[in-house]
């Protein structure tokens, strides 16, 4: 059984510390969107704070943009 299309990261950002990111991606049907991620200090694992995967962007640019104003660290020139 195949499985499902999944995103396509086009960008990931971290912050100075390596702590934070946040990823743009274009979705299989040709949207875009972003997420924020955090590095746990334990394990070393990216987890995803699943706060703006749900938005739907028509272009990369529209996602970054959305994405400097939504996430503080990445509006500071990270």
């Amino acid at each position: 059984m195949a499985e499902p299309p999944r995103n396509k990261v086009l960008n990931s950002v971290e912050n100075p510390f390596g702590d934070f990111c946040v990823d743009i991606f274009v979705r299989p049907d040709g949207t875009f969107g972003f997420d924020e991620y955090r590095r746990d200090p334990e394990d070393n694992q990216w987890q995803c704070l699943h706060r703006f995967g749900g938005l739907v962007f028509d272009s990369m640019e529209d996602a970054l943009t959305h994405a400097k104003s939504a996430v503080p660290w990445l509006a500071n020139g990270a």
